[in-house]
């Protein structure tokens, strides 16, 4: 069970201090037991803006992480809120109660230190060092799209109290500053020349310019940018990516939700379908041999498939039996024999949700490539050539959902273009 606690002013921890500065907590001690000095930490923190440490000692371990009081990835020069750990602690604890052991374990949250002690995930790995090995996980897509389904549909006004969702809303809303992170670097800076935007260059200049050029693309951009900022649909996790799953053969967890705001359902839904798309066309750069991950890259596109039936799927159960919120309520449909009335609702609702996942994993790409946060999948192809030519399609594609998403008939079009995108030279 989580605790919080305030301990003091903050102070980033460091290896050699938490032994001395967590060694009291009953929860390190019942994980770890009491000789302090068996505990080993070492820092793990490879994201952009936290302090991340695994404690273990002979009898367990834990994860402690720390919210820092700037952007790890840029520096001090960018200062920001540690009220975010109060924020993924917040959802956490949210997520766990609606999709359970989908989450890591939370057993201790220190407000004023901004941390948070919770369960390691071992023998995890980053989802996205899965997909650069090859790696393929059979229950991975089952166990993502019913994570999707039930936090989103459990976390909105289909199924929750109007006062308890109301609640949350304005507790979440005070997640200014991640907010202010993905309202500019997702939406707005990668479709202008902005100060921390990068790519690779000169291979890519020309079709940069291009997109930035792209007067249709970048009216939709902001058209999704309001959405996002006008639609509190549900609470998102808000940050929904391969680098914020671990997996095992077996088992998959989501990690992270720092991020978490009320907003439209389909963009988690979104973001995570743009990283498997960005990972397909990644694969050229880590195969030997042209042609070698085929397969693995056919493999992802059925990921991405089943990840959207399960989906569809579970929300649709959902609807039909949880659907006890103050939207579509069963006193004007079923209770009135209007049982086809409340399907037809569900079809508009899930095509909404479609359209708008689409061109919200289309901006993800573009800002993946085009903005601060890269991803390595293609950051890890060494030959810069070999990855502005990965990297080309995904942004050739990003364009295509963002721009058409009300038009894309399914996931069977979109997969024609992926494999089409594929045999081709972007210039």
């Amino acid at each position: 069970m989580a605790e919080e606690a305030a301990s003091g002013s903050y102070s980033a921890l460091g290896v050699e201090s938490i032994g001395a500065r967590l060694g009291n907590l009953v929860a390190m001690k019942e994980r770890l037991g009491s000789d302090i000095g068996s505990w080993r930490a070492r820092e793990v923190g490879d994201g952009n803006l936290n302090l991340v440490f695994i404690v273990e000692s002979p009898v367990g371990g834990v994860v402690v992480k720390q919210a820092l009081p700037y952007v790890r990835l840029v520096g001090d020069s960018w200062p920001l809120p540690l009220k975010r750990s109060f924020f993924e602690y917040h959802a956490l604890i949210r997520q766990a109660e609606r999709d359970p052991g989908r989450v890591p374990g939370v057993f201790h949250f220190d407000v004023e230190q901004a941390l948070i002690v919770q369960e390691y995930l071992t023998p995890h790995i980053i989802l996205r060092r899965s997909l650069i090995a090859g790696t393929r996980h059979p229950h991975l897509a089952g166990d993502l799209g019913r994570f999707c389904a039930r936090t989103l549909f459990r976390g909105s006004d289909l199924s929750m109290k109007a006062a308890d969702r109301k609640a949350d809303l304005a507790l979440f809303a005070d997640n200014v500053a991640l907010c202010d992170i993905t309202e500019n670097l997702v939406f707005t800076d990668p479709y202008f020349a902005a100060p921390l935007n990068r790519h690779t260059a000169p291979q890519l200049d020309a079709l940069v310019a291009r997109l930035r050029a792209d007067v249709d693309l970048k009216v939709e951009a902001q058209h999704l940018k309001t959405a996002f900022t006008t639609r509190a649909e549900t609470l998102l996790h808000g940050d929904l990516h391969t680098g914020s799953v671990m997996v095992t053969g077996e088992d998959t967890r989501v990690i992270d939700p720092e991020f978490a705001v009320y907003g439209p359902m389909g963009f988690d839904v979104g973001m995570l379908l743009a990283n498997f798309w960005m990972a397909c066309f990644a694969q050229s750069g880590h195969e030997e041999g042209e042609g070698a991950r085929d397969a693995y890259r056919a493999w992802i596109l059925d990921v991405v498939h089943e990840i959207w039936s399960t989906f569809a799927q579970t929300f649709t159960h959902l609807w039909r039996t949880e659907r006890t919120g103050m939207l579509y309520p069963a006193a004007l449909y079923e209770d009135q024999g209007h049982a086809m009335a409340a399907e037809q609702a569900l079809h508009h609702r899930l095509q909404a949700i479609w359209t708008d996942a689409l061109g919200f994993a289309g901006v993800e790409i573009h800002r993946r490539i085009l903005g601060l946060a890269h991803i390595a999948e293609f950051e890890t192809i060494a030959d810069p050539a070999q990855r502005a030519a990965a990297e080309a399609k995904a942004l050739v594609f990003g364009r295509h959902l963002v721009v058409n998403r009300a038009r894309i008939p399914g996931l069977a079009a979109i997969r024609s273009l992926a494999e089409r995108l594929e045999g081709e030279n972007i210039a």
